[in-house]
């Protein structure tokens, strides 16, 4: 256990350790690990910020309980960021391993001492949620500055130091800070820019030590030494090399220069044969170079030594969790049998987001100025820069948007609560007030309506759990049938889909003389015997499962457990109506030329919009019979996949996956194009003040929240990516909250530039227009790296076009008055309108809930690529859902599309009761300590918000795990690679 500094006669004090005033507070409730019998050891450790920690351990205890003591005794949660390293025998640098007795480690603890530092970098701070976290990178930063491993340009280096100053002494005072620097050295070449880095801290006034921390890692992590220990190799030729590992993989360094990377994604096997690393990569024939590169280190134990720290990096920041350990051999062994010891990054995030840790206030060592230690970096000069924006769990989301008080964090759309209101429609629409789901309250703390209770408190929960499992334990349990019940409630969900169009659309707008009889007769053509056929396919499937389920009295014996020839029968007669499915381009093209024609017929299908059968915007459910051409061609591939060749099933599956594949090869140009048009027509609705953004050659690529930086520092806008051009808006003040239209930098001539040096903003780039530039900030990271490439993309397919772009703004408006209008108009957004009230949500209806909204509420982007994906990523069934402190479950029919779940109380209902957009959300398993103990359960949360859902079996667990990974910010990580094949 950690000796207290405070004690008159501790063993830290008679070893002569110096008194500790750093990090180091064990709160009240948190308890040491347990340790094994036997005799006490004391083991030094220095901490990250100078002082040094005498522990107490057990002779046989495992090096992973000091590294534990540590943690504990600086209250860390995200601990696995970081080790214990000391120098062994060979005076060779190591890191303590966790899985072996720390004293077989460390041959003479009392001349020992360990250093607890930072040994994983991840790529983006804003993952390291904690700042006490972020506090101790940033002294890892500042050691690596002092001892100048951290090699930077002396702008970067200044910059950087500044921060640190600022963080220990506070705001500018120029007699104080140059007696600062003279007495405390941050760089080996400190007086050489001693001037610069004075300049630099002047502009930091206001700024507290949270700001400095973060600042400081922003800076950092940009730099390509940043994270870097180097390893002194040769090449083959004899050539003085270096080896580093880092997140991405391994690096190559000629001095402080990277020649350079082997991404994990083309390692095969890393290795190493006396003095010699290996480095086996996957086969490219379009790569000449040999498949294994080898390199030559000083001996054996350097080999190692890089090795180990290799199979770390990969598993702690490629794999999902912790690897488990080989079985011991019987007889012989053969290689290491070191493994990584600990949770991997992913599973630290998913912790700390799940947990809702107390903040527990800490002192740094080398401050002289009091702050409140739990704020997060978002404050005073913060908040300055980046208006309407906080940091938090390593992203920037919006401030509270509110519907209802500006105080409350009660927002259908900032927050994770299900938007309904007083009738039980979606999204405000229908009669009248727009509630928030809640636990059985509305944002004012009145009592839903009893139409909406069943559905949306606890009120209506299945409680009898155990005649549930009952009932489907009665059900076969071949993953055959769950892909045949997946066609089955997809296929309910299609067919709803095509009654909008056949029977609601159709009733709503023939009341009406003003829609043309022309168009109504294309669509009634083209989609009523597409929708006839899907009734009489239902049917069968329907009968099927009955049989398969043993529910059905068929007096004909024969084996049912089988799709394939029902799906091998209906697809070829899908077959058939082929020339309709290739019709509907032209229906969506009709409707839209009668639209822009007519502002009567324009208003007509606005107003059906609103209908509440309408969940989704009308043009998409055009689409849908060429989407679920996808959806029948994924099914069967899974059950061709299932099925072994043998099988019965598997002839008439393969050639019905033949049959459909054809299909969709033929009808895929179609497709695509209609997409486009589809995106192009919808995000039109959402924009005002642009003429013309459906022509023929511009295709849609990102649309999403960035800041703009102007006279009166960032602005929240919204952006839209197009093939020719890059539009700029904010949310408006009419009764649909459009986006108003404030600029257009066409692509043309465009060239991009990372800033953040310049400006000193996290996460900017500069546009250079050929009319005029733009400075921006993603919110986080991997935000900027996504619209980065896709804007250097949309350049180059701007300039091999031939075509010149069309100007998106109206006719006549110059660039002078443009920018007037920008400066004049884009600042009026009245607070109100920023945090968003109940007036306007009233207004806005069903609109207020499109993707663009969504992505304006919770600071994220969508692409097209996304869209893409979603479409082959929809889902319905019944699932069960319990919030986070209730005991029921409560049964649903879920429907999954277009980054939204829809909630029904069956797959009869005609319209879902509420909706749930998901971006921006993370889905996970619950932890044992959430008390679930139900199996096939998954987690949606956003903050502090939390949902469980349960499904019926492993295969329809798996299948919502991932269709919602689709639309959740989980598919940024990356896919793990097997740990086997790559050691």
């Amino acid at each position: 256990m950690v000796e207290p500094a405070d004690r008159p006669s501790t063993a830290g004090q008679r070893l002569g350790a110096p008194e500790s005033f750093g990090v180091s507070t064990l709160e009240p409730g948190l308890r040491p690990p347990a340790q094994p019998p036997g005799r006490q050891v004391s083991i030094r450790v220095q901490m990250l910020d100078d002082t040094q920690e005498v522990f107490q351990i057990s002779q046989r205890s495992p090096g992973k309980v000091l590294f534990d003591l540590v943690c504990v005794h600086l209250n860390l949660t995200e601990g696995d960021y970081f080790g214990l390293e000391y120098q062994d025998h060979r005076k060779m640098t190591v890191w303590l391993d966790l899985l072996k007795p720390t004293l077989k480690q460390i041959r003479r603890p009392k001349n020992t001492i360990l250093r607890f530092v930072v040994k994983f970098f991840p790529p983006d701070h804003t993952q390291l949620m904690e700042e006490l976290t972020r506090y101790l990178f940033a002294l890892q930063i500042k050691r690596d500055l002092a001892c100048g491993r951290l090699i930077c340009n002396d702008t970067s280096a200044a910059l950087m130091v500044s921060h640190i100053i600022q963080s220990e002494i506070g705001d500018f005072d120029e007699t104080q800070s140059w007696q600062h620097l003279l007495h405390n050295k941050y760089l080996p070449d400190q007086d050489a820019i001693r001037d610069k880095i004075t300049d630099c801290h002047r502009k930091h006034v206001g700024q507290t030590p949270a700001e400095s921390d973060y600042q400081l890692l922003e800076i950092a992590r940009r730099l390509e030494m940043y994270g870097v220990r180097l390893h002194p190799a040769k090449d083959r030729e004899g050539t003085k090399l270096s080896l580093s590992v880092a997140h991405t993989g391994v690096l190559v360094f000629q001095g402080y220069t990277k020649i350079n990377a082997f991404n994990w994604s083309k390692i095969r096997k890393l290795s190493f044969k006396r003095k010699r690393f290996l480095i086996k990569l996957r086969a490219d024939p379009a790569n000449a170079h040999h498949d294994t590169l080898e390199f030559a280190m000083a001996s054996r134990d350097c080999c190692k030594v890089f090795w180990k720290i290799c199979v770390e990096y990969h598993a702690f920041f490629r794999l999902f969790e912790e690897p488990k350990p080989k079985p011991k051999p019987i007889l012989f062994t053969r290689g290491s049998s070191f493994r990584f010891s600990g949770r991997t990054q992913k599973q630290i995030i998913d912790y700390v987001k799940d947990s809702e840790l107390k903040k527990v206030p800490f002192e740094r060592k080398h401050s002289k100025i009091l702050s409140n230690s739990g704020m997060s970096p978002q404050s005073s000069s913060f908040r300055s820069q980046v208006p309407k924006e906080v940091i938090r769990h390593g992203s920037l989301f919006p401030h509270s948007l509110v519907y209802g008080s500006p105080a409350s964090d009660d927002s259908p759309l900032g927050s994770p609560h299900v938007v309904v209101n007083g009738n039980g429609s979606v999204n405000g629409q229908g009669m009248g007030s727009t509630g928030v789901l809640g636990p059985g309250q509305s944002p004012e703390g009145r009592q839903l309506s009893p139409l909406t209770s069943p559905l949306l408190t606890e009120a209506g929960y299945v409680r009898n759990d155990e005649e549930e499992e009952a009932r489907r334990k009665k059900f076969p349990t071949d993953k055959a049938y769950f892909i045949a019940k997946e066609l089955l409630t997809t296929e309910r969900t299609y067919l709803k889909d095509l009654q909008v169009i056949t029977e609601s659309f159709q009733s709503f707008v023939g009341k009406d003389e003003a829609f043309p009889d022309s168009v109504q007769d294309l669509i009634s053509a083209n989609y009523d015997p597409v929708h006839k056929f899907h009734q009489g396919f239902l049917k069968e499937v329907e009968q099927r499962l009955a049989q398969w389920e043993g529910r059905s009295n068929a007096h004909i014996k024969g084996d049912y457990q089988r799709m394939g020839d029902v799906l091998l029968k209906n697809i070829q007669g899908l077959r058939q109506l082929t020339i309709h499915l290739q019709k509907h381009s032209e229906c969506l093209v009709e409707l839209e030329r009668v639209c822009r024609s007519s502002r009567k017929v324009e208003t007509l299908c606005r107003d059906f919009e609103q209908q509440r059968v309408c969940y989704l915007p009308f043009n998409i459910f055009l689409l849908r019979p060429l989407h679920r051409l996808l959806h029948y061609k994924l099914i069967l591939e899974r059950l061709c996949k299932h099925y072994p060749p043998t099988h019965d099933d598997f002839r008439d599956s393969r050639a019905a996956l033949a049959d459909i594949s054809e299909m969709v090869l033929q009808l895929q140009g179609t497709m695509m194009k209609m997409e486009n048009f589809q995106k192009l027509l919808e995000l039109k609705k959402d924009l005002t003040g642009i003429d013309n953004l459906a022509i023929r050659g511009r295709e849609f690529i990102r649309l999403g929240c960035l800041s703009k930086l102007s006279g009166k520092g960032l602005q929240q806008r919204m952006f839209f990516l197009f093939s020719d051009s890059l539009v700029y808006t904010s949310r408006g003040m009419t009764p649909s909250n459009q986006f108003k239209v404030h600029g257009q930098l066409p692509l043309y001539g465009m060239t991009i530039r990372e800033s953040e040096e310049e400006w000193g903003v996290p996460h900017s780039f500069t546009l250079f227009g050929q009319r005029q530039s733009v400075v921006v900030a993603a919110s986080c990271a991997s935000e900027m790296e996504r619209w980065v490439e896709d804007i250097r993309m949309a350049i180059d397919l701007a300039e091999q076009s031939s075509s010149p772009s069309a100007d998106l703004l109206p006719a006549g408006v110059s660039d002078n008055s443009k920018s007037l209008l920008e400066d004049s108009g884009a600042e009026q957004e009245s607070e109100e309108e920023l945090c968003g009230s109940r007036s306007s949500l009233e207004r806005q209806g069903q609109r207020g809930n499109t993707t663009v909204h969504v992505c304006w509420h919770r600071n994220t982007s969508v692409s097209m690529v996304d869209f893409s994906v979603a479409v082959e990523n929809q889902l319905s069934g019944n699932l069960l859902r319990k919030f986070k402190n209730s005991n029921g479950w409560q049964k649903l029919w879920v429907v999954f599309t277009n980054f939204s779940l829809f909630f029904y109380k069956s797959h009869q209902d005609d319209y879902p009761l509420a909706s749930l957009p998901l971006l921006g959300y993370s889905v996970t398993v619950p932890a044992e300590s959430e008390n679930i103990h139900k199996d096939y359960v998954f987690k949606l949360h956003f903050k502090s918000h939390v949902y469980y859902f349960r499904s019926e079996s492993e295969y329809t667990f798996e299948r919502w795990m991932e269709v919602i990974r689709s639309a959740t910010c989980s598919t940024s990580h990356s896919l793990p690679s097997t740990r086997k094949d790559l050691y």
